[in-house]
């Protein structure tokens, strides 16, 4: 392919140079599977390096163990470390009035809070019909003077909803913000703080390691409320965002940010994201029910080198016949199969050592290697 191809590799039977355009296909969503140490985070970063070099898109890296960090501060990036010891911060309460979107900003904002106060408050029953009228009448209150574009007006933090919330006279609002203190003046007050960090930079990755089980959940969601809002907000400037969320069986593991996952491959894409899922855990990712509907709308896949009892998996799932099978049974690492709609492809990545190397490996050899050499 010409225009904005990229590079993928060499063709393993002809030895020509693989060149394709994701965007040409009908779906341009995308997989990364292989084993540890197969170079899957490798092959996605070689990807996200040319697409920085041979395009003008936006890219954002969700990454739950920060092995993107260094590269991403290599090409001028923003790393955002989301972490309780962490100097960055991530307001949820972010707003931006001004987008012309054909959504009201505020509504998906109450929607959102919603969801968040829904994480916050748990139980089986979720959030009851008062307590979401009482959260969807403070979340307006508080949003009032940027709603009526007021000079005065300030983005209002998580504390501000639960000060509000205080007001109110009913004993629903109480629970809901007793819930909400942990976050806003307990020790979880994470979210409690303006945005600190360039969220509008061209390349951004989020860390998310070092996280409870609490903290990891309200941070995901708040993730997943940015990347949406900086798709749509990019695709207004007739932009693409290029999506990699890493360790994707991890991501999947929570019930809210798997129906995210689905929305993203069906719904994003028509606002011009590109999002690649990475995981070395087949068994786990199909463990999800999600997956299918992720999987369905999925037309570009690299499979490196699989697990037996996986290969398996996947030549029942994919179609994949034993000659195909060859090219990912230990197979050496940058080697695999290339999926690009209905064209199957063996491909080789000879990789030179050098500089750009040493930002795209985690082979632990390579970086004791590295190490050794300072």
């Amino acid at each position: 392919m010409d225009g904005q191809a990229l590079y993928y590799g060499m063709n393993a039977l002809s030895n020509n140079v693989i060149m394709a355009d994701r965007k040409k296909l009908k779906s341009a969503n995308g997989m990364y599977l292989g084993s540890t140490g197969s170079g899957k985070s490798f092959a996605a970063k070689r990807e996200l390096i040319n697409v920085f070099l041979a395009t003008n898109d936006r890219i954002i890296v969700v990454d739950p163990m920060g092995e993107y960090a260094p590269l991403v501060r290599r090409l001028g990036g923003q790393v955002i470390e989301i972490a309780p010891d962490s100097p960055h911060h991530i307001s949820p309460m972010d707003l931006q009035i001004n987008i012309n979107d054909e959504d009201s900003p505020l509504s998906m904002k109450a929607d959102f809070l919603l969801s968040l106060c829904e994480l916050i408050v748990g139980g089986k029953e979720g959030l009851q019909p008062i307590e979401k009228t009482v959260i969807d009448r403070c979340v307006r209150l508080v949003y009032r003077e940027m709603a009526l574009g007021l000079e005065t007006a300030k983005t209002p933090l998580l504390q501000d909803l639960y000060e509000e919330l205080l007001r109110q006279p009913e004993p629903e609002a109480r629970r809901v913000a007793t819930a909400l203190e942990l976050y806003c003046t307990g020790s979880l007050n994470l979210f409690n703080h303006p945005t600190n960090v360039d969220l509008n930079s061209r390349v951004v990755c989020i860390v998310l390691k070092g996280l409870g089980e609490n903290l990891r959940k309200i941070a995901m969601h708040t993730t997943n409320e940015f990347v949406t809002a900086a798709v749509n907000a990019n695709h207004a400037e007739g932009v693409a965002t290029w999506c990699y969320f890493d360790e994707f069986h991890i991501l999947l593991r929570d019930p809210l940010t798997a129906s995210y996952f689905v929305a993203v491959w069906k719904m994003l894409r028509k606002k011009g994201c590109v999002p690649s899922a990475l995981t070395q855990n087949v068994k786990d990712l199909l463990a999800s029910r999600e997956i299918e509907n992720i999987l369905d709308n999925t037309d570009f896949m690299v499979l490196l080198s699989q697990a037996q009892s996986d290969r398996a998996i996947l030549a029942k799932q994919l179609g994949i016949s034993e000659h195909q099978l060859s090219y990912i049974t230990h197979s050496n690492s940058g080697e695999g199969l290339l999926f690009y709609g209905n064209v199957t492809i063996p491909f080789v990545d000879r990789f030179p050592r050098g500089e750009i190397y040493d930002l795209l490996t985690t082979r632990p050899e390579d970086l004791a290697h590295e190490r050794t050499d300072e």
